[in-house]
């Protein structure tokens, strides 16, 4: 759930945290590879001993690993992998013969995931592979799939294919195209690539056959989903951890073993803008962990743009700062003006990585995604149907960023209701009904506001997600600032974050739901804990619950928590009051108080109550 960085060497990977800019994840593109074939290691740039020792400090500190291998497996005699393939007959054939197709390493085979003799044989692969690198997950590429070439082809005689000179993706096979089949020329035409060409087009052939006579035409669409589960079954067995893997391409289904990143996107205003609604639209579609490549792909972006897709990226479920091997370096730290504002959109993401945590909880429990359009908590609000440049993580947590070159406002609407700035939470914005406000926003500025009726569950943060998820709790609960009676709730899902599965019942994960009441007498906040021993085990407790939209601090302050009488030290808990400032109007005062001092165990039941009113 941390910010990934696309690049793989000792310097760079120092001088993030040099930065201060968090770090969890290297990237390995396929450089690491010996001529880019998949399951090799590249002995000149990447000598194996210089890069386990490598791997051995970064994964010391709680850092992980992951590299690049696309679906291709090159045509050459000498390369295991595509012997052993060859051998057990693991590959998509063309009038019985292995299909042929040029991508990276030139002239490649393509494996047929619906064998089940290609699942084992993959499988296999990836066991080998990570006893010569021990990475933690793979980045599936290439995978609609995607062929330099086109027809049926064949390996060209007297010359070299590819020369290694020149583009890598001019297709040098000597092909034709197959327009005899109602496969290859089927009545109903598609335009998938934007210009009038037939439907395998820079693919497999549709006249391909797969595993018991199943035709490409009918197993297209499927084949970066049947890539994807072969994928998380191979690293399954590896260890029995939880995979992580990263596909480009998807299908209803995937979000159950894949993550996913919207593909070469480019450096531009345009689609900063795009990737908000790819988002939600993955979302929707079952895939909640996806994101775009922050700052773009190709080809650079501006400093100004940079700045402002680092503060939205942030807020990606899967966010990766990314880009193409040919453009000049970004790396967050190359601008300080982009440095400073990863600082301060990244620190409160790894705030917010218990929440974030428990949202993909959520996705995998329920398919709500994490990344959701507004109308999903406003469904009776149909102004908000169309809006794609603010989201919500969750129920209530609102992003609006800054999508237009040389802008330092934002227009954003903003639901009936109180919203609390996550940044400052003693700023609020009062919407009386679906009203639309323009707020400051300068360079290192992204605006995220909390909702009303809501219990926000936070940690400290930290440069590592290992480092942060170990950190004490603060409780964010928000009332609607004016109401006489309120309520507000919450939820956290805590668990050894490699396990298999995420659920309850194993003894290693704790779930807990948070409540909160509020009247002109009394104030309350409460937890019910579900499979405790976890959290207990692991020591996490709360050590502030600030609550906001209320009045002051009366009198008769108590808390309970549960097992223990004496586990508060009365004379160490600090009560402090700040004033709201509102826009939008607000006659009375109201105020956040922030209970401080505390040490209450997160696996236990506790409530705690004072006298107070909601202004």
């Amino acid at each position: 759930m941390g910010i990934p960085q696309s690049f793989c060497s000792r310097g760079r990977s120092r001088k993030l945290p040099k930065a201060n800019i968090p770090l969890d994840v290297i990237w390995n593109d396929d450089d690491h590879m010996d001529g880019h074939k998949d399951f090799t290691l590249n002995p000149n740039a990447y000598p194996r001993p210089k890069l386990l020792d490598f791997l051995e400090r970064i994964h010391a500190r709680g850092m992980k690993y992951i590299v690049i291998i696309d679906p291709g497996i090159g045509v050459n005699s000498s390369y295991g992998t595509y012997q052993r393939g060859l051998a057990k007959d693991v590959f998509i054939k063309y009038e019985g013969k292995p299909y042929l197709a040029q991508v990276w390493p030139g002239a490649v085979n393509f494996p047929d995931f619906l064998n089940p003799t290609t699942v084992s044989w993959w499988g296999d692969e990836i066991r080998r592979f990570h006893e010569l690198v021990p990475v933690d997950g793979l980045w599936i590429d290439m995978n609609e799939a995607s062929n330099f070439c086109s027809g049926l082809c064949t390996l060209p005689e007297g010359k070299q294919c590819p020369t290694g000179t020149g583009p890598g993706w001019i297709c040098c096979l000597d092909c034709k195209n197959i327009t005899n089949t109602k496969w290859d020329d089927p009545p109903y035409k598609i335009n998938a690539s934007g210009t009038q060409v037939p439907i395998g087009y820079k693919t497999i052939a549709t006249s391909a056959v797969h595993y018991n006579g199943v035709r490409e035409y009918d197993a297209h669409s499927i084949y970066g989903f049947s890539h994807a589960v072969a994928t998380h079954k191979g690293l399954q067995a590896l260890e029995g951890k939880r995979p992580f893997i990263l596909s480009r391409s998807t299908f209803v289904g995937s979000g159950h073993y894949t993550a996913h990143w919207t593909g070469d996107n480019q450096g531009t205003w345009n689609d900063i803008k795009y990737s908000i609604y790819t988002m939600l639209n993955f979302g929707i579609f079952g895939v909640p962990m996806v994101g775009s490549d922050i700052c773009g792909f190709y080809p650079q972006p501006t400093e100004e743009l940079c700045n402002r897709w680092i503060e939205l990226g942030a807020f990606y479920p899967f966010s990766r700062d990314h880009a193409n091997y040919y453009s000049p370096r970004q790396e967050l730290y190359q601008w300080e003006t982009v440095a400073t504002s990863a600082r301060n959109a990244l620190g409160m993401r790894y705030k917010l990585l218990p929440y974030l945590y428990t949202l993909t909880y959520e996705a995998h429990t329920t398919g709500a995604p994490i990344a959701r359009p507004l109308f999903f908590s406003f469904p009776n609000i149909p102004d908000l149907y169309g809006l794609s440049t603010q989201f919500l993580l969750g129920e209530s947590l609102m992003v609006s960023p800054v999508l237009d070159q040389g802008r330092t406002n934002v227009s954003a609407v903003f639901p009936p209701g109180t919203w609390y700035s996550l940044f400052d939470p003693s700023q609020a914005i009062i919407s009386k009904e679906t009203q639309t406000f323009i707020l400051d926003a300068p360079l290192h500025v992204i605006n995220v506001h909390l909702y009303q009726n809501t219990i926000l569950p936070m940690q400290r943060g930290g440069m590592i997600s290992k480092e942060a998820r170990m950190t004490p709790f603060t409780l964010l609960v928000t009332f609607p600032a004016g109401a006489t009676n309120a309520n507000a709730k919450g939820r956290l899902f805590l668990d050894d974050d490699e396990l298999p599965e995420m659920e309850l019942g194993n003894g290693q994960s704790t779930y807990v739901e948070f409540s909160a009441s509020a009247s002109e007498q009394l104030v309350k906040v409460w937890s019910d804990v579900k499979e405790s021993k976890f959290a207990l085990e692991k020591g996490w407790v709360i050590e502030k619950i600030s609550v906001l939209g209320l009045s002051g601090v009366g009198g008769s302050f108590a808390i309970e928590v549960e097992g223990d009488v004496d586990i508060l030290d009365a004379s160490k808990v600090q009560l402090v009051e700040t004033e709201h400032k509102f826009m939008g109007g607000m006659e009375t005062k109201s105020v956040m108080v922030d209970v401080g001092g505390l040490n209450i165990p997160i696996g236990k039941k506790f409530t705690m109550s004072w006298k107070m009113g909601i202004s």
